[in-house]
């Protein structure tokens, strides 16, 4: 910014004897300024100034090209760069976020601010705060150099333009304060606009509703490209009244200095110099108008990253070396109770029980009993809000929690599945170069679906399409008991994940279970209690605590 500031005056000054050259030889070739060079080359005459005053007037017009783009090149490089570091640290820090924070929130808050809020920071902050230091220090050099010509013409047409530009910041700043909230809230309405008719489209055909999500859209989309429509246009418009100002100022100060006893010739190199000042000095003040005014704009957007930035992420994970927890013996919980605030009532209480390594757990109960919330904090996802969690002895906290979470794998009711191949489903979170591929066929054969796999044209490399859609329903369970094999967990938590299957397809899927048992301590969280007769035990959960316990005969008498 500084060279590029500096070589900009230079270019300036140097239209000053080159004008002069051509339009009075005899004046440049005698001012004092000129002396040591004309010493140096020994010029003789005039006239002799002419080629090496032009080509010198060239040549810092380009380098003063030059290092403009090359400014331009460095500064648009740093906040694209800036930009994706802050978007990958908010990723970062959102995704060890506890489970907790995670179901309080809403996706599309994170993801609008994760791309679309990052974009308004690197275009309406970033990028215009680099403008503005850049021009602030090349109008600080251009002034210079224009006050050094001619002092009073340079500060008045400082003065003016400055306060007509900071008279309409004034006026404006309102204005730009309420669409920078506009487009920080209705950013996140798009988004999550989107998210619901895009995520809801089989309904959405059912029901022929397309006109109603288009509606929303709009709705959200058009309040936001209204407020960045109004910042761009409070950003351009003084530029064309400044120019039209800037230009009658020229004419006056041209026919004011025209008058005097030396006439027109004598003054038209600081007329040029002049012209060529402001020519540098009124896009340089529009530049640092119009970065003021987009970072007003982009002021709301720019303190919610900070916010999501701001967000604290667990010690361990600086701990690249984890060691498994130890689990020899039993997991023991003792007075466990939980609620998701301190708002809310205890959604479990006084919960007592012991799970025994290499047994097979069924727990059951109606909706909302806590069925779910039980398992989530035997897989450390939520931690209680009252009582103690022990494995083998060791009690279950922050600090170990990584550990524990490494024996542990989750099949759920519905398995996310990405749009990519077998191979990578089945090996979920582990970077494609780094998949064991035998170690991904074993777990396909031990969840028994191995077979059909090895049916498709394609095999492991089948692409599954986005949410598995090209799959049944038992065959996503299948991926998701062979994408927890993978993992060598030796903890499986199945929560409902029979509960959307026919009564056929559970039986298959079950069967896959039930020859893990011998292997495995497992976790089974059904609505139906059939789906748990091959249980060493199971637990009813009911107001808020275990109703009853005891095995599958116990529940059927």
């Amino acid at each position: 910014m500084i060279i590029s500031a500096l070589v900009e005056v230079v270019s300036i000054g140097a239209i000053f004897p080159f004008l002069g050259v051509l339009t009075a030889p005899d004046f440049i070739f005698e001012s004092q300024i000129m002396q040591p060079i004309i010493l140096f080359f020994d010029y003789e005459a005039p006239e002799q100034l002419i080629l090496p005053l032009t080509a010198s007037f060239i040549f810092f017009a380009i380098i003063a090209g030059i290092v403009r783009i090359l400014l331009l090149y460095v500064t648009t490089r740093l906040s694209f760069a800036i930009g994706a570091d802050i978007s990958a640290d908010i990723y970062r820090r959102t995704l060890y976020q506890p489970f907790l924070i995670h179901t309080l929130r809403n996706s599309s808050e994170l993801i609008n601010g994760i791309i679309k809020k990052t974009d308004t920071v690197i275009y309406g902050v970033l990028m215009p705060f680099l403008v503005f230091i850049s021009a602030g220090i090349m109008l600080l050099t251009a002034i210079s150099a224009l006050i050094f010509l001619n002092p009073i013409v340079a500060l008045t047409t400082l003065t003016f333009i400055g306060l007509i530009y900071v008279g309409i910041v004034f006026f404006t700043r309102k204005r730009l304060e309420i669409n920078s909230n506009l487009i920080a809230e209705e950013s996140t309405m798009v988004v999550k606009s989107l998210q619901e008719g895009l995520g809801g489209i089989r309904d959405i055909l059912i029901s022929n509703s397309q006109e109603i999500y288009c509606q929303i859209f709009r709705n959200a989309d058009l309040p936001l490209r209204k407020a960045q429509g109004d910042i761009h246009i409070i950003s351009g418009t003084p530029r064309f009244a400044i120019e039209a100002i800037g230009m009658t100022a020229i004419a006056l100060v041209a026919f004011i200095l025209s008058q005097k006893a030396e006439g027109l010739v004598s003054v038209i190199p600081i007329l040029g110099a002049i012209a060529l000042g402001a020519q540098r000095l009124l896009p340089v003040f529009q530049q640092m108008y119009g970065s003021v005014t987009s970072m007003k704009g982009g002021k709301k957007s720019f303190i919610d990253s900070l916010d999501l930035l701001g967000q604290k992420i667990p010690d361990f994970i600086d701990n690249s070396e984890i060691t498994p927890l130890r689990f020899q013996k039993e997991i023991n919980i003792y007075g466990l109770g939980f609620r998701y605030s301190l708002e809310e009532p205890l959604i479990l209480k006084n919960i007592d029980l012991t799970i025994t390594k290499g047994s097979c757990i069924g727990i059951i109960g109606k909706t909302g009993s806590g069925k779910s919330t039980l398992v989530d904090i035997f897989m450390g996802l939520l931690q209680p809000t009252e009582g103690t969690f022990f494995v083998d002895g060791e009690p279950i906290n922050l600090k170990n929690l990584g550990a524990w979470k490494m024996h542990i794998a989750h099949v759920p009711q519905h398995i996310y599945l990405a749009d990519s191949s077998l191979y990578e489903n089945i090996a979920f979170g582990i970077e494609k170069h780094k998949i064991d591929h035998e170690l991904v066929r074993r777990a396909a054969s031990q969840a028994q679906i191995s077979e059909f796999i090895e049916s498709l044209p394609n095999q492991y490399m089948t692409v599954t399409g986005e949410r598995g859609v090209r799959l049944s329903g038992g065959q996503r369970q299948r991926i998701g008991i062979a994408r927890a094999l993978y993992r060598k967990a030796n903890l499986i938590v199945f929560d409902e994940a029979t509960s959307a299957l026919d009564n056929e397809t559970e039986q298959a899927v079950m069967e896959v279970i039930n020859n893990l048992k011998q292997v495995l301590t497992i976790i089974i969280v059904a609505h139906r209690i059939t789906t748990l007769q091959k249980c060493d035990s199971i637990i009813e959960l009911g107001d808020k605590k275990i109703l009853r316990a005891g095995k599958y005969s116990d529940f059927i008498s």
